[in-house]
């Protein structure tokens, strides 16, 4: 006999948003770790371009097999800020800073990523966080950028300003594809929008390939296999679980999820790149949980489409 579970006892929307989002989140956090494998052989550019590339093949293959339809124009300048903000800066911006910088570094500098994204929903008005959401969001970014500080002995490094840059770009894009998502789908946003990019991404792939060839063929397994990650996960699949969960959850709301990124992270730069992983890291891990908890219980108003 078939049974159904009441829907007393299914997940809320907010809370599968945010289950959702926790996934994608995974996903994300090992992009650092991975990037800087790649640029340790690759260069920064191709990495970043050449992902894009690939990533918008595997978007176009989804597109057809699930025979989606062409966006409407109004989604059009939306996506052209994903594919700005998610495809083009964000991965071109930390491929440039994970040449310099450790990813235990710059895990702690993308923490500050979920009070930029909340910032550019609420910019766009279709978000309105309360006074006890942005109290949270600012603790958990202070944390992370007190952290940051800590670590660099106080001042920034150079490269600093490109993660910094990164976030900016990646939270714009994070808020426009979470509002689209509720209507097209977090799938289609991300696959639309790779192919947006494509006109910009493949020429300077191509053109960094003819340039840089000799060192892309003595480039060794590990950049390989972390370019390929990003190509995947970091670029393509963890973006279906982070649209479709900003979308059921609401954009500053899930998007608090990434507080827990820097320790994902960290775990994933001492597991992959063997970086020292030290109990500060897990000090500063437990107190931002803590703001997520927090943060998870406050008042988010949002605009129905």
């Amino acid at each position: 006999m078939h049974t159904s579970l009441p829907y007393s006892s299914r997940p809320s929307p907010e809370t599968a948003g945010m289950l959702l989002g926790l996934f994608g989140v995974a996903m994300f956090s090992l992009t650092l770790p991975f990037t800087r494998l790649a640029v340790a052989d690759l260069d920064p550019t191709f990495a970043a371009m050449a992902r894009a590339v690939v990533a918008a093949l595997l978007a176009a293959a989804w597109l057809r097999w699930q025979r989606a339809p062409l966006p409407p124009r109004t989604a059009l300048p939306g996506l052209g800020a994903v594919a700005a903000g998610c495809v083009i800066g964000f991965p071109l911006l930390t491929s440039i800073a994970m040449r310099t910088l450790p990813a235990s570094h710059g895990a702690v500098l993308v923490g500050i990523l979920p009070l930029a994204t909340a910032l550019c929903a609420a910019l766009r008005g279709h978000e309105r966080p309360s006074p006890a959401f942005w109290a949270s969001a600012l603790l958990g970014s202070s944390l992370v950028v007190g952290f940051a500080l800590r670590q660099s002995g106080g001042s920034l490094h150079a490269a600093d300003l490109a993660i910094f840059a990164a976030v900016l770009a990646a939270a714009f894009g994070y808020a426009e594809g979470g509002r689209l998502a509720q209507t097209l789908g977090g799938q289609q946003v991300i696959s639309w929008a790779l192919l947006l990019a494509l006109p910009v991404a493949l020429p300077l792939a191509l053109w960094q390939a003819w340039d840089d060839g000799v060192a892309l063929a003595a480039a060794r397994l590990p950049a390989w296999l972390g370019f390929g990650y990003t190509c995947v996960f970091s670029m393509f699949l963890g973006f279906f679980f982070w649209y479709r969960g900003m979308a059921l959850g609401g954009v500053a709301r899930v998007g608090q999820v990434q507080l827990v990124q820097p320790f994902l992270t960290l775990l994933g730069a001492a597991l992959v790149l063997g970086e020292a992983l030290q109990p500060a890291h897990v000090a500063f891990a437990l107190a931002v949980i803590a703001v997520v908890a927090v943060g998870r219980r406050t008042a988010v108003r949002r605009r129905v489409p």
